[in-house]
């Protein structure tokens, strides 16, 4: 696991994990390996990318005590929809959580770049380097060519 590569149902793999602010512009990258379930990365995630009066939207996948209370805690809104087996289920704002599918959109456009989405990098340093040379890129304005 040492770099970034963990042995799940799929083989072994990595997971990238990303915060986007509002309009879809990365905020902190990093990699696991992909046996790492989402959640457990999620403080790691959000530590130094939320700030008062934002709002975090995640998925189910983070609905647990652990990550409501730490988003709380830190006075941010949380807008995590519950799971159904929930026994006590939370509101939402179910307007602001179609605002997520801005990291969808983060995620298809690091998948375009061929080397990321099939992983050729054995080092983690070199991998990751990739990822924020493509974040980079997706973050840039395209400029119109002068032809």
């Amino acid at each position: 696991m040492g770099q970034g590569i963990g042995k799940s149902r799929g083989g072994f793999t990595s997971k990238i994990h990303v915060a986007t602010d509002e309009n879809g512009k990365a905020m902190c990258v990093f990699i696991t390996g992909g046996n790492v379930y989402d959640s457990t990365q999620a403080e790691k995630l959000l530590h130094n990318t939320i700030h008062e009066g934002v709002y975090v939207i995640g998925d189910k996948a983070f609905n647990s005590e652990q990550i409501i209370k730490y988003i709380e805690k830190n006075r941010v809104i949380c807008v995590i929809p519950p799971r159904k087996n929930r026994k006590e289920q939370r509101e939402y704002h179910k307007d602001i959580y179609k605002n997520r599918n801005q990291i969808e959109r983060f995620f298809n456009r690091l998948k375009q770049f061929r080397r990321i989405a099939t992983r050729y990098d054995k080092l983690l340093f070199s991998f990751l380097s990739l990822v924020q040379l493509a974040v980079v890129l997706i973050t840039i304005p395209k400029f119109p060519s002068i032809v």
